[in-house]
């Protein structure tokens, strides 16, 4: 049996009672910290219910692709995951694709699914909507998440805001990584000192002799698996554009091999605000739109007309006048560099995050937006001081 903490053995205790009670209510929602081992208690519950209900069915299911890649091998490493159980997206557990001539041009909500129970990972994602069409299934649902993350990036919906179950004591194994330790100054000071804390994380300021340089190397390095985080939209488009422009492209046009982000929902195409993805092919249609096939992270295809607009723009367009006309398609920008607000559920091997504090941005809030991009990383960090 996997060991706990004597705070994770204490919610799990918590959590077996509500799956006990015969007049529970259908959800319980855990927050956790990084660092105090969410998939260890939820991997450990998983291989108790076997010994009792060895035939239960669990649907676990995140909100991105790469979340669920991350937790399929933890469950797999901790060895709860079952035969029987499932581990996908959200979308593709309870939404299927509308097909014509072998192009998917929209998404349906299953009638059923196969599961008796539905965790869901990294649920401080979830919009209303589609919270509501999980619940729509009468399972129980688990819903783990960080409640030290900024909310949803659009609407008044936050599920995590207030956890019933808490797990916020980290552990000694986790105090021990650079970035765990970074996230703790993050969450409870505000403040990372400039300086080196192991491996390859660091703070440098702007005003270090060595600035200029150190960031015109770190942009030349840009890969799909580096997130580039900052606060204001003039910094981010600004970014996009210096990127860009040493990877070589010769435009301000967003061409094949551009990094882009999606900036609206769209429910029937099964796109969603802050995915990330790569354009395989891009044409003129219009005056305002382009025509285009965009191969999102999670290895799904987005194919359909895309505003020519909305690059380099300090807003989206469907909070402006422009609103109208943006029904005719969809919106991305280019997704190089990214607000820490829109990197919320995306995680990357390295991350440059730029902290920019908005002037009326209290301190709570701005502990938050800090730690929310602190803990996009999985393994390098570079944080740029004031």
């Amino acid at each position: 049996m996997l060991s706990l903490s004597p705070d994770q053995s204490n919610t799990l205790k918590k959590l077996n009672l509500w799956y006990k009670d015969p007049n529970r209510p259908q959800f319980i929602t855990i927050g956790g910290y990084a660092g105090t081992g969410k998939t260890t208690l939820i991997a450990c519950w998983r291989k108790r219910l076997l010994e009792k209900e060895p035939k239960l069915k669990v649907a676990f299911c995140c909100y991105t692709g790469k979340a669920t890649l991350v937790l399929k091998a933890s469950l797999i490493e901790h060895g709860s995951l079952c035969k029987r159980d499932s581990v996908s997206t959200i979308h593709g557990l309870i939404y299927s694709p509308i097909e014509e001539n072998q192009i998917i041009v929209g998404w349906e909500k299953k009638d059923d699914i196969e599961a008796d129970l539905i965790v869901v990972d990294e649920a401080s994602m979830l919009d209303q909507s589609i919270w509501l069409d999980l619940l729509s299934y009468r399972r129980p649902v688990v819903a783990v998440g960080d409640h030290g993350q900024l909310p949803p990036i659009s609407g008044q919906f936050s599920l995590m805001s207030s956890p019933n179950l808490r797990l916020e004591k980290v552990h000694r194994q986790a105090e021990s990584n650079p970035i765990i330790r970074v996230s703790l100054l993050a969450r409870e000071q505000g403040l990372v000192p400039t300086g080196r804390f192991g491996g390859h994380v660091l703070k440098i300021n702007r005003s270090s002799d060595d600035y200029a340089s150190l960031i015109d190397d770190l942009l030349s390095s840009y890969n799909s698996e580096t997130l580039i985080l900052c606060g204001y939209n003039h910094t981010r488009i600004a970014l996009n554009n210096a990127i860009r422009q040493k990877l070589g492209f010769d435009t301000s046009l967003p061409q094949v091999n551009d990094r882009v982000i999606c900036l609206r929902n769209n429910h029937k195409k099964q796109i969603f605000n802050g995915q990330l993805g790569t354009i395989q092919s891009i044409k003129n249609k219009d005056s305002d739109w382009y025509d285009s096939r965009i191969l999102l992270d999670e290895g799904v295809a987005f194919e359909g007309a895309i505003s020519r607009h909305q690059f380099n723009q300090p807003r989206g367009l469907n909070f402006t006048d422009r609103r109208g006309q943006t029904l005719r398609g969809d919106i991305f920008d280019f997704g190089y560099a990214l607000t820490v607000h829109k990197a919320q559920g995306s995680q990357a091997k390295k991350v440059i995050l730029f902290e920019e504090r908005f002037a009326k941005m209290d301190e709570p809030s701005w502990r938050r937006w800090l730690y929310t991009g602190v803990t996009r990383a999985r393994e390098e960090l570079v944080l740029i001081g004031p």
